[in-house]
């Protein structure tokens, strides 16, 4: 029968990766030759892969620095009077 084992690891400098399999998980022996599959999950560049708080700072970078809410609703109200006409 064959036996897996699934481990997560980090990529380490020189993008390599160690392994280390639990003694009581499998009955493997020291020379014996087994298949490691590397599986790398997709990069998630859409919303629903960034956290909460990546996306206020990202905000946060984009709005306009020393504008105060008067200024920012005086800015809006203009905008809607210009939908209007």
């Amino acid at each position: 029968m064959q036996s897996a084992l699934r481990i997560e690891t980090k990529v380490l400098p020189g993008n390599k990766i160690e392994i280390t399999l639990p003694d009581d998980t499998l009955s493997t022996s020291v020379g014996q030759t087994i298949e490691v599959i590397v599986l790398i999950p997709e990069q998630k560049t859409t919303l629903e892969g960034q956290s909460i708080m990546h996306l206020l700072e990202e905000i946060h970078k984009q709005r306009p620095v020393g504008r105060s809410v008067e200024e920012i609703n005086r800015d809006l109200e203009a905008e809607r009077d210009a939908w209007d006409n």
